[in-house]
């Protein structure tokens, strides 16, 4: 079906079996290499913390619900509320992120009764920081070229 270039509200994106497999594939890819990343950077930083591989995955996967959303929506009404949806959705990643990620990371310091503010703590933060800065990366990586 050819529809003319200039259409807002239907897209020329033609269904594939094949494409589909390439992006399920990749995004597991990503996923997992994201949730390597993490246990390489909490067993560097020795992060003593109850999160578990499960629990890193979850936490991950979060991420697929923004992108999910920031698609449909730029396939319905274009680039404009893909980029809108998307930065809400990127938003409120990295605040759950920060605000879960927090009370795990830091929960072993504080049942302890160390001080909070240590440098190894702001080593925590930074980690804390740099996971929930990477959601939003990854949901624009992996689906910008998804919406023309």
């Amino acid at each position: 079906m050819y529809m003319h270039r200039d259409c807002i509200f239907l897209c020329t994106f033609r269904f594939s079996p094949e494409l589909l497999g390439v992006q399920a594939s990749s995004a597991l890819v990503w996923l997992i290499m994201e949730v390597l990343a993490v246990l390489l950077s909490l067993y560097l930083v020795t992060v003593n913390t109850d999160l578990t591989t499960i629990d890193l995955l979850a936490f991950s996967g979060y991420k697929y619900v923004g992108m999910i959303v920031g698609v449909v929506s730029g396939l319905l009404f274009g680039r404009p509320a893909y980029y809108l949806s998307l930065l809400w959705c990127c938003a409120a990643i990295f605040v759950f992120m920060i605000r879960t990620l927090r009370l795990k990371l830091l929960s072993e310091a504080v049942a302890e009764g160390r001080q909070v503010r240590g440098s190894r703590n702001q080593l925590r933060m930074y980690l804390t920081m740099s996971i929930a800065g990477a959601q939003p990366l990854f949901m624009f990586w992996l689906t910008y070229h998804l919406i023309r």
